[in-house]
């Protein structure tokens, strides 16, 4: 009987081995005190990183090849295009949606769904794409454009719900891979995915152009457009068998009252500082556009060339981007997000500045070889820091609970910075009278000075970045918001589910 006592013992005591060491594998602690997520096979937790942020390449697509499509309509209806409002509108209307889509896609990914809202955001894209391809307007050719004009708005809240959904969810979801490569898989699959974009953009066109001999505009320009619509179809089946984020589903005040009053409190001041990053980086971005179009100017005679002359020279500048983009991932893991966009603007910068100052002997023909060498270190520069890092820092400087609308608030300023540097710089061109060197350089001091203004606020006033910065950030959160009396039990509670003891006033606090 003492035998068998004994083996009953021993066996109780081995399954409470195993339960306990079930348990500290399910739930590991970070050195910040955060639980961390268990890691999952790599096979596993890659594909919900690739469905939710590889939708950014549909943005880089669609809005790089607009410029192509631009390009064939002014080929294609002469003086009715340029007379036409149109023109003004077609290239520009996708940032007034983007900024729409990503305001209110940042909303509905917190209160509603990362992977619903994802899935809504990839349709509305998807539709809104096809019929730019096909606009059409009783055949009025004006009326044709008016129409572009309006579809093209509504693909720019498609390409807007991709970043709150898309980036915050891939940001969380990393979280299941293994320390150490979160961030570069996180950057491959967002902002690689962009330039990728950008650069398929530009040769889609390209390839369609040389199929037709250079002839049958329409048909280049539609079908160019129409193809955009293949990637995102594609990722939108993917997308129906992936589920919620672990971190959003334990963090997420889908079911509680936002206490905006004390998330501004604890996040307002470094939104405000990521905000102005992305701002300035998308305001300076749209000057360096000025150098390619020398280059390309040393190179052929636009207005004589053929569209597969232009559309080739279009994919070969926009190749510039990926060695950054490519290379810099992995450096966001070695030394840390906040410092590789530190170097990278602060590189920039100089290289920027040499350009500048060098632009006359650059910008002769017979240095082109050398200034496109130049000019893609610079772009490559602009990859390797901000391109890779901003919304890296914007998705993972923040709790779970307000992560949507947090990084939909700073991609939508961000927004609003290109937008406002679309119109600024053609004033500071102006400034350089009728000197063409300082035409061309005035907008690269100014650029330059902002990207050293970009490292000085990032390396002052925001944190490091580490690999359970995502945890870290939740549990310095939810102990902010218990300090100041909120119920954070309400955290995290699935649908028909309530606080389990106590009562919860409409604001949230607890009060019993």
């Amino acid at each position: 009987m003492f035998g068998r006592r004994k083996e009953a013992v021993e066996t109780q005591q081995q399954e409470f081995a195993k339960e306990s060491e079930s348990q500290q594998q399910q739930q590991q602690v970070s050195d910040g005190g955060a639980p961390v997520l268990p890691v999952q096979p790599f096979w596993r937790a890659i594909i919900p990183v690739i469905a939710c942020g590889a939708g950014l390449f549909s943005d880089g697509y669609i809005n790089n090849v607009i410029g192509s499509v631009v390009a064939i309509l002014a080929l294609e209806y002469g003086d009715v295009w340029k007379t036409s409002n149109a023109k003004q509108y077609v290239g520009a209307i996708a940032f007034a949606g983007t900024v729409v889509g990503q305001l209110v896609f940042g909303y509905l990914s917190d209160h509603w769904s990362r992977t619903n809202s994802l899935l809504v955001s990839t349709v509305i894209l998807v539709i809104f794409t096809a019929l730019a391809a096909g606009s059409y307007y009783q055949g009025d050719t004006v009326g044709m454009f008016n129409i572009l004009t309006a579809w093209r708005f509504f693909v720019g809240i498609g390409i807007g719900g991709e970043y709150p959904a898309g980036s915050v969810g891939c940001a969380e979801s990393t979280g299941e891979l293994k320390a150490g490569r979160r961030n570069m898989w996180f950057i491959l699959f967002t902002n690689s995915m962009i330039d990728w974009g950008f650069v398929i953009g530009a040769f889609v066109p390209y390839v369609v152009a040389a199929a037709c001999n250079n002839d049958h505009l329409s048909t280049i320009w539609r079908t160019s457009l129409g193809i955009g619509v293949v990637f995102p179809m594609t990722l939108f089946i993917l997308r129906l068998f992936i589920k919620e984020p672990e971190e959003f589903q334990r963090n997420s005040m889908k079911y509680a009252k936002t206490p905006y009053g004390l998330v501004l409190r604890f996040y307002g001041f470094r939104l405000f500082i990521v905000s102005l990053i992305w701002f300035i980086y998308d305001f300076s971005s749209y000057s360096f556009g000025i150098y390619s179009s020398t280059i390309l100017a040393n190179i052929f005679d636009s207005s004589t060339a053929s569209l597969t002359t232009i559309f080739g020279w279009n994919t070969v500048i926009n190749l510039f981007y990926i060695p950054g983009t490519m290379l810099g991932a992995p450096l966001s893991d070695l030394i840390g997000p906040r410092y590789a966009l530190a170097l990278g603007v602060s590189l920039q910068a100089i290289v920027g500045y040499i350009m500048a100052g060098c632009y006359t002997q650059l910008a002769q023909p017979g240095m082109v070889g050398a200034f496109a060498v130049v000019y893609g270190i610079f772009q490559s520069l602009g990859e390797l820091g901000p391109g890779n890092n901003i919304g890296l820092i914007a998705a993972k400087t923040s709790a779970t609970g307000v992560r949507g609308q947090y990084y939909g608030i700073a991609a939508a300023i961000g927004k609003v910075g290109a937008f406002v540097g679309t119109y600024v710089f053609p004033y500071i061109v102006k400034a350089g009278g009728d000197s063409e060197t300082l035409s061309a350089q005035y907008p690269f001091w100014v650029s330059s000075s902002l990207c050293i203004l970009s490292a000085v606020l990032i390396l002052v006033f925001l944190p490091n970045i580490e690999q359970d910065t995502i945890a870290i950030e939740d549990a310095r959160f939810r102990a902010f918001l218990e300090a100041n009396g909120y119920d954070t039990r309400q955290l995290g509670l699935r649908k028909g589910e309530t606080v389990g003891s106590g009562s919860v006033e409409s604001d949230g606090v607890k009060t019993g």
